[in-house]
């Protein structure tokens, strides 16, 4: 639980390098979620480059910072693989998360910028990438080491449980 309680959306980052075997960590980490049938639908383009990161940066009105992330993942879904259909985006949802928290266990900030299911972001990517059309865009995580130390919070809230049946708020 402490990974999950201290993990953060880091949007600014010093622009150190991030180590290829913290890259590659987190993309194991991704691979270890489960998926619908066991089916993993996700592919992954881990983007360094600083001229490519900027156009990313240009897909949606939130997307500026993957501009100055030294590390940038786009987590796509593959549809043409799926043996249970339309899970694609509920499978890369678990594959992005572990990849925030695995980034947060390697003492690195990152935030998840959404692309699905705004047509217009996955078109975006999709011809930047040159994506065949079996592969959707799902998501971009920017990494790096954090320039920012948003504070803790508790996000549990006792109003938004019911036990048993919709409404009842008491065990």
């Amino acid at each position: 639980m402490d990974i999950i309680r201290s993990r953060r959306s880091i949007r600014r980052y010093i622009p150190d390098e991030v180590k290829n075997e913290d890259i590659e960590g987190m993309l194991e980490a991704a691979m270890y979620a489960p998926s619908a049938g066991n089916q993993r639908p996700w592919e992954f383009i881990v983007v360094r480059n600083e001229a490519m990161r900027e156009i990313m940066s240009k897909t949606g009105p939130y997307s500026f910072h993957a501009a100055k992330a030294p590390v940038v993942i786009l987590v796509c879904g593959d549809s043409l693989h799926e043996t249970h259909k339309n899970y694609w985006p509920v499978d890369c949802s678990a594959a992005t998360e572990n990849i925030l928290l695995e980034a947060t266990a390697r003492n690195l900030g990152s935030v998840w910028l959404g692309v699905y299911p705004r047509q217009e972001r996955m078109e975006y990517l999709s011809h930047l990438f040159q994506l065949p059309e079996h592969i959707h865009p799902f998501a971009m995580v920017c990494i790096g080491y954090a320039n920012e130390k948003p504070p803790a919070r508790g996000f549990y809230d006792p109003s938004k449980v019911s036990w048993e049946k919709f409404g009842n708020k008491k065990v």
